[in-house]
């Protein structure tokens, strides 16, 4: 009994050092993309690119050892690349337009989206918690948006915006593809198809693929490495110990992260305007993850 005890113990301290790992990953997800510098396209399409390289020798044991997933799953876990896709590009460019603090913040909107997408798609039915959450975020990014209006960058954080849809988009189509598909199959799928499509946008957009300094692909490099392979794997490890209702609010730390390490790192300057628009969003994001993490009422 005392043995177990301590089993969980531990399994659950190494949970919320995942946790926290991943939430340092994930927080310089913003910096890598700024200190890059790179096109929208180009930095989403290595960071997707790398990850699916990584881990592909992974991939290809897991299928040997589950079979090949069926073509109908495949499709979804691709569809939910093409959204990721879509997250990425703009999420990127809306920071090289306005740095990276407003666009990760506004992407960390997706839960609100989430929620409005499981609504219509999925016929669930929010509590009144979800819509004063969801009332209270749009009321903090019309605040952000408004100094951003006057600061000639509001594109950038209306990119921010368009991203959390996106990767509303892309949560509701995993939940889908989840229900099938083991985690690494899922991921490195959506992975590659992401990469695919980001290096088709860049050919359209001419924005190049090569031709950079070293140090810059350096940035590109951690940017997969340490924002999405680890910081992705970490939450998935954390999630093994701990409930969603607990991880997911936590991550909402992320975008407040980000803010703070744009500050010495990028130069950039939160404004009391900003941090208060930025702490709406942020409770709002939370009572949104609240409502749907509660049981429904009435």
């Amino acid at each position: 009994m005392i043995r177990a005890a301590r089993a969980r113990t531990s399994s659950r301290t190494k949970a919320y050092l995942a946790l926290a790992f991943s939430l340092i990953g994930m927080g310089f997800s913003g910096i890598f993309v700024s200190l890059a510098g790179t096109p929208g396209a180009t930095a989403g399409f290595y960071r997707m690119g790398i990850a699916a390289a990584v881990l592909f020798i992974p991939f290809l044991r897991g299928i040997s050892v589950e079979g090949r997933p069926a073509r109908h799953e495949t499709m979804i876990a691709l569809l939910a690349g093409l959204f990721f896709a879509g997250d990425l590009f703009f999420w990127n460019t809306g920071i090289l337009i306005s740095g990276a603090t407003n666009p990760t913040l506004m992407g960390n909107t997706a839960p609100i989206w989430v929620g409005l997408g499981a609504m219509i798609f999925f016929k669930e039915r929010p509590g009144r918690m979800f819509w004063i959450g969801l009332l209270v975020a749009i009321g903090g990014a019309a605040v952000i948006l408004g100094v951003d209006a006057l600061n000639d960058v509001g594109l950038g954080t209306l990119f921010g915006i368009f991203s959390g849809m996106f990767y509303g988009a892309y949560f509701l189509v995993v939940q889908r593809s989840r229900q099938k598909l083991k985690t690494l199959t899922q991921f490195w799928l959506s992975s590659a198809g992401s990469a695919l499509a980001l290096a088709l946008l860049a050919r359209l957009l001419n924005q190049p693929l090569t031709g950079y300094s070293g140090e810059t692909y350096l940035y590109l490099l951690g940017l997969s490495l340490i924002t999405h392979v680890s910081g992705q794997m970490a939450i998935t490890y954390a999630l093994g110990a701990l409930p969603a209702s607990l991880v997911s609010p936590t991550l909402l730390l992320q975008p407040v992260l980000t803010g703070l390490l744009a500050v010495p790192i990028l130069g950039e300057a939160l404004t009391p305007v900003q941090v208060m628009g930025g702490a709406a969003v942020l409770l709002g994001v939370y009572l949104v993850h609240r409502a749907r993490a509660l049981p429904e009422t009435g």
